[in-house]
């Protein structure tokens, strides 16, 4: 390429940080800015510094942090004047008016987390997990002022295995996103990517979650249970009560079982604590006891003396 393509970068969390460096590294781009979201909670008094914040200033990237980038007067008439070609927005949490989506030059171009028109929204990777989805994928696409609702540019799919967690799913989602960004800004700039509108009628919705949905009900059948654990790890994790104490569920794996009442341990064993439910049995793996870390669920069941018939809440 003659020339460098110019572009303003949004975007907040660690899933986003790949695609910024491939940027950021890449001789075809120059990075004018990244705008992400005020750096939030507090480490010895100072404020948490978000890892693509520090990407940026050990990389001389100017930083800005807006409460509401669309009412931010100042930051609008800034990002004007740099005359981007695009703006990029991967997972950066606010919503952009008309007068910011107009800003660059050619367009500004999201990364969405899922095969629009499905899933769109805010969580669609925990969701296609939690749905039991064998596949996802990402979707480059047009920002208009509905919610994900702009025309497509390209897609990649991404296989979803059986025991595949959120966090592996959004190291996968990471791990892809720079290369198909990458396409989609250079053949806008090229003029040969003809977008696709998407078709309203096929549109699925993701759901926020819920507090309440973090505690597991035994009387859900196994998969259901399964793809919830691992849809909700690490970030939303799930638990259950044992001996008044709350125990949260790390890891697990569908069991065969047709005896015991729901939520009723059935067996111990080396490889982990089977727990009856709907349809079947729960063979949880890994959990994390009140007030302890991560362990293998057979050294929780020693320590805490549980015994085949005791009931989990």
């Amino acid at each position: 390429m003659n020339e460098k393509i110019k572009i303003i970068y949004l975007a907040t969390p660690d899933i986003a940080i790949k695609s910024f460096q491939f940027f950021v590294e890449s001789n075809d781009y120059d990075v004018c800015a990244l705008v992400t979201q005020p750096q939030r909670g507090q480490t010895r008094g100072k404020a948490k510094e978000h890892n693509i914040v520090k990407f940026a200033r050990e990389n001389n990237i100017k930083i800005f942090e807006p409460e509401k980038i669309s009412k931010d007067r100042e930051l609008i008439d800034i990002l004007k004047s740099m005359e981007s070609d695009f703006f990029v927005t991967f997972a950066f949490g606010q919503i952009l008016s008309q007068e910011v989506i107009d800003i660059p030059k050619f367009a500004t171009i999201n990364l969405h987390a899922s095969l629009l028109p499905k899933l769109r929204g805010a969580n669609p990777i925990a969701q296609s997990i939690i749905e039991g989805h064998k596949y996802t994928g990402i979707t480059t696409m047009k920002t208009v002022l509905e919610l994900d609702a702009g025309d497509i540019c390209l897609q990649k799919k991404i296989e979803i295995p059986e025991n595949m967690n959120v966090v592996e799913l959004m190291e996968k989602i990471s791990d892809i996103s720079p290369e198909l960004l990458d396409k989609t800004l250079k053949r806008l700039y090229e003029g040969t990517l003809k977008t696709i509108p998407q078709n309203d009628e096929e549109a699925t919705f993701t759901k926020k979650l819920k507090k309440e949905e973090k505690i597991i009900n035994w009387d859900s059948d196994n998969y259901t249970l399964h793809n919830k654990i691992r849809g909700m790890y690490l970030i939303n994790t799930n638990h259950t009560t044992y001996n008044n104490k709350i125990v949260q569920i790390i890891k697990t794996i569908p069991y065969s079982a047709d005896k015991g009442k729901n939520g009723e341990i059935i067996n111990i064993e080396k490889t982990g604590i089977i727990v009856k439910c709907k349809n079947g049995g729960l063979k949880i793996t890994k959990v994390k006891p009140e007030g302890k870390g991560e362990m293998d669920a057979f050294s929780w069941a020693n320590g805490a003396r549980i015994k085949i018939g005791d009931m989990f809440i």
